[in-house]
């Protein structure tokens, strides 16, 4: 695995989250979510190591899934990390939006967040390989 890469990719979705979250969708977000912007800035560190934990095990997941495939190319990435994205986040979120009587477009900013951030993470992976 290329950890340059990996590392370059989590550094990147943290910025990525930052807009996806704010200016993109963030008013949506919190609407839907019923919380406020308050209440979105008052995230304790744990929240914070909690979002970097996971975004790390993430994009290690990805980078791994990938060796296996053999991925090598940008579009290759981007692709795969979409189509992974898609079937484990957007799909799940889908349906237990429907069971918890949530809005259904919360599933796409939510779930598409994680499509987005895979599919990004993806294409630099896939690009950036490890020779």
């Amino acid at each position: 695995m290329n950890h340059g890469a990996i590392w370059v990719s989590i550094l990147l979705l943290h910025g990525f989250g930052f807009l996806w979250f704010g200016p993109l969708f963030g008013a949506t977000w919190m609407e839907m979510e019923g919380v406020t912007a308050a209440d979105a800035g008052n995230a304790g560190v744990s929240t914070w190591i909690a979002n970097s934990v996971s975004t790390i095990i993430s994009v290690y997941t990805l980078a791994w899934l990938f060796t296996k495939m053999g991925v090598d190319s940008m579009s290759s990435g981007l692709f795969i990390g979409i189509v992974v994205g898609f079937g484990f986040a957007v799909v799940p979120q889908i349906s237990g939006n429907m069971f918890g009587m949530n809005p259904y477009g919360l599933a796409w900013i939510s779930g598409g967040y994680t499509m987005a951030s895979l599919g990004l993470s993806g294409a630099i992976l896939g690009f950036w390989v490890k020779k």
